[in-house]
């Protein structure tokens, strides 16, 4: 009784306050489903640490700071302030999304895609070997910084090769759902690779989860 209670109150302080909204649903770190020296020799412990506490974690917190700012604006009538808060919650949420999706789409133990995944992927690309590289390709491609993705279109129920600048989403941007994408800022891999982002793109493969891949794919297609 009295957790439904507050969980009614706190329904009605939303409509109300929306900053109060915002604190009970703060954004956090999630956490990596292996340690971060379970990747080698593919990546690096010292990348997955960096690129996990620090770069990832600098998004959560200013995605979190925006949000709060947003629900701040939100409650004032701030319009002008809601709308100047847009790049900084693409930019950090998309970055949070993002890598959210990239380190499950990661594991030590790697293998091949199977059953109705690698049906799609031979329908829409004729072999595997032809999706890993076009994929690659975008990847390499990008120019600065940004991520290279296998998505699912939800309208033509096709797999498709896309690539985005910076941290944008890849939904909120092509209308492609994500499944496995390949982040090539440089943070991704310099330490390791230097300036030969082939090479990164090229080993990621070896530590491609294609389980989690495979379970992405089969969630789009019910959508």
């Amino acid at each position: 009784m009295i957790v439904n209670n507050l969980v009614r109150a706190f329904k009605r302080t939303q409509v109300f306050n929306p900053q109060i909204s915002w604190a009970l649903n703060k954004h956090t770190l999630p956490d990596l489903p292996y340690d971060y020296g379970a990747l080698e020799p593919t990546i690096s412990a010292e990348i997955m640490q960096l690129h996990h506490s620090k770069h990832h974690a600098a998004y959560v917190n200013n995605l979190n700071v925006a949000e709060e700012k947003l629900a701040e604006a939100t409650a004032k009538g701030d319009i002008a302030t809601v709308i100047s808060l847009g790049p900084a919650l693409k930019f950090n949420g998309g970055g949070h999304l993002n890598h959210s999706i990239f380190w499950r789409n990661l594991c030590p133990s790697g293998g091949e895609p199977e059953g109705e995944l690698l049906a799609a992927i031979k329908s829409d690309f004729s072999s595997l070997d032809n999706m890993k590289n076009l994929l690659s390709t975008a990847a390499v491609g990008v120019q600065g910084s940004g991520w290279a993705w296998l998505g699912f279109n939800p309208v033509s129920k096709r797999l498709h090769i896309a690539a985005c600048p910076n941290q944008d989403p890849l939904q909120a941007t092509t209308g492609l759902i994500p499944l496995f994408g390949i982040d090539v800022w440089e943070h991704a891999y310099y330490l390791q690779y230097k300036n030969v982002r082939p090479d990164y793109v090229k080993a990621i493969w070896k530590v491609a989860n294609w389980k989690d891949i495979g379970e992405r794919y089969t969630k789009a297609k019910s959508i």
